[in-house]
């Protein structure tokens, strides 16, 4: 179904408007860049509201709040509202200005925004993921950039197919300018792709490879009852083994994180039969893998993958969104975010996160966007490195009772929305055993010992 009414035509026009050239402040500098270290950007959950505009009817600002009354609407948006164009301008701006030195950057997908799905249509999803895609390509025209599909970058919402469809076809073509014609033609067919990334700066070879992990999402009926949505489990396999035998390095990307949500007790992102295969192939694989990367939940969250013997084995970053939206019964929300990460140019693993944001409330009230460090990994947790045994260390602190580093640690899970939110007890269990423990078996034994985290 197409839109209907005003809100159709403001949807239209709120598209149409997209190539209008707003101003976004410029940005302080963020890290400086030493010769060994390579730095990419990652950004995630744009979110697009072509709707979003300044009315005295708070209900009717963005089709994303579902008719509930805005908070505090201002030039950058709501917390009740999916981004506005200047809000994802802003970012993209800040990136551009902070002059920073980066190889490429990775884009974990969700471009439409969060609205029913009648006011949605497949030609309006491939429009909103077209122009998201050239506003990338329009401030960063020579940059490598590595996309990942979301579960919203399709119509109806969640329902990803396993072969060939409108969507896949489109948007293929809109990553042409970044993709090999190898990756473009798996794209198609599934939504997935592997590339090589090639640099002058390292003899070391790094492997990216996207994942549609929308394909095993719990809302996705098109995939219920199947063993291996589109053969992805045996193409990355596949993939892996090869990396494994030529010594390459791998990113994995993707927008469905694996492991369990940290903020609902016994809940998978992913159905759990896929959850346990993926953990499997990581585990068997971790040597080769030096990263993973996702979005989808709209929080700042690490994960640590332990192999049967609890050992750290891989690291896992849960970047933040760029849209602040959240529903009428959330407490918390998140302040807008994009992420650059430092990594070592002999075999890509990664040294440091750097973590910025946009206070959303100051950004209204000054109308002009002022995007700041929230943090810096090591420095805010005392810790050497983002290598899977680094990260073991800062989860064990943070389990410690009335540690005030996981304090921390929740303010920079919701981006700093609200510092007098506190996580303890049943909230800090879930946060604790999801950072740790990724297949039901642990993590059902680390609920288990609630009581320890008290």
């Amino acid at each position: 179904m197409e839109l209907r009414g005003g809100r159709a035509a403001r949807l239209a026009l709120g598209l149409a408007l997209l190539c209008s050239a707003l101003e976004a402040e410029a940005a302080p500098a963020g890290p400086q860049s030493r010769s060994a270290v390579g730095q990419f950007w990652h950004v995630s959950d744009l979110h697009l509201d072509p709707t979003y505009h300044i009315t005295p009817d708070r209900t009717k600002v963005c089709s994303s709040s579902k008719g509930a009354n805005a908070s505090n609407p201002g030039p950058f948006g709501d917390f009740l509202c999916d981004s506005p164009y200047q809000l994802i301008l802003s970012a993209f701006a800040f990136m551009k200005d902070s002059k920073q030195q980066v190889s490429f950057m990775i884009w974990t997908g969700d471009s439409p925004p969060h609205v029913p799905v009648k006011e949605l249509s497949t030609k309006l999803v491939i429009t909103i993921i077209g122009n998201m895609s050239s506003t990338i390509r329009n401030f960063f025209p020579d940059l490598q950039v590595f996309p990942a599909l979301g579960n919203h970058d399709y119509w109806p919402q969640d329902q990803l197919p396993v072969t060939t469809s409108e969507v896949y076809n489109a948007v293929a073509d809109f990553w042409k300018p970044w993709l090999t014609d190898e990756a473009i033609n798996t794209f198609r067919k599934g939504g997935f792709y592997t590339q090589l990334f090639e640099s002058s700066d390292s003899s070391q070879t790094l492997r990216i490879i996207s994942l549609n992990t929308n394909l095993y999402y719990s809302p996705n009926s098109v995939t219920v009852n199947i063993t291996d949505p589109a053969n992805q489990f045996a193409w990355l396999e596949g993939i892996l083994e090869t990396s494994s035998q030529k010594k390459e390095k791998v990113y994995i990307i993707g927008h469905v994180p694996i492991g369990y949500l940290p903020y609902a007790r016994n809940t998978t992102a992913i159905r759990e039969y896929y959850n346990e295969r993926l953990v499997k192939i990581f585990r068997k694989y971790s040597s080769v893998i030096a990263g993973q990367f996702f979005g989808h939940t709209h929080r700042d969250s690490i994960m640590v993958l332990l192999d049967e013997e609890e050992k750290p084995v891989n690291s896992l970053f849960v970047a933040p969104a760029v849209t602040p939206v959240k529903n009428v019964w959330q407490m918390e929300s998140n302040n807008p975010g994009v992420r650059l990460y430092q990594y070592d140019l002999l075999d890509y693993s990664l040294l440091d996160l750097w973590q910025f944001y946009l206070d959303l409330r100051d950004a209204n009230k000054k109308n002009e966007s002022n995007w700041k460090l929230e943090y810096i990994l090591t420095k805010a947790y005392g810790i050497e490195d983002l290598k899977p045994e680094s990260l073991y260390e800062m989860a064990k602190q943070l389990s410690v009772p009335h540690s005030t580093l996981f304090e921390q640690y929740y303010n920079n899970f919701i981006v700093s929305y609200d510092k007098t939110i506190v996580c303890e007890e049943g909230c800090k269990t879930c946060q604790i055993c999801a950072i740790q423990y990724l297949d039901y078996s642990s993590y059902t034994d680390c609920i288990n010992r609630e009581v320890t985290w008290r």
